[in-house]
């Protein structure tokens, strides 16, 4: 295997890796600053902690990611800055979002990572990088099933359908 055999850090990273890599980053990025941009709109506490709780698991990915980026000579995505905090008071109530729609977008934003770091695992040939997406991929389904049980604590969730089966007698 030459290049390919040893030690996966010293292994080159493909051009998928690398833009994968980059492109989660990039993304990343994105949803702590619209997390904590939320954040100056909820009004439920339980919801505050887990959208916070979701900044750092973030921050954290993103931290992992530029190391991974950086090491391999990769120049890293830009970042928004944080947004300031703001009085949820001081938004005026047509401008709000409100904590169910904060909730589900949330949630959308987890459903997604899941996915994206489920292709990326699929395509990548290094195993760290499979093993660090594969660590991102657990904390992103534990992260999603606490935020399915607040919207359904909370009266949040808007089911699909229901199938119930008819009894035939």
């Amino acid at each position: 295997m030459g290049i390919l055999s040893g030690n996966p850090q010293e292994e080159p990273m493909h051009y998928g890796e690398v833009f994968s890599a980059w492109e989660y980053l990039m993304v990343a990025n994105k949803a702590i600053a619209d997390h904590q941009m939320l954040m100056n709109h909820v009004g439920d506490g339980d919801l505050k902690k887990l959208l916070k709780d979701a900044v750092e698991q973030a921050q954290q990915e993103a931290k992992q990611v530029s190391e991974v980026l950086k090491q391999n000579g990769v120049g890293l995505p830009p970042a928004a800055p944080e947004p300031p905090s703001v009085d949820l008071e001081d938004i005026p109530v047509g401008a709000r979002f409100q904590d169910p729609d904060v909730a589900a977008a949330a949630s959308a934003k987890v459903a997604a990572g899941l996915v994206a770091c489920s292709q990326i695992m699929g395509t990548s040939i290094r195993e760290d990088i499979v093993m660090m997406f594969g660590q991102f991929h657990m904390n992103k389904a534990a992260l999603g099933g606490k935020f399915l049980k607040l919207t359904k604590e909370k009266g949040w969730l808007v089911p699909p359908p229901l199938h119930h089966a008819s009894k035939s007698d």
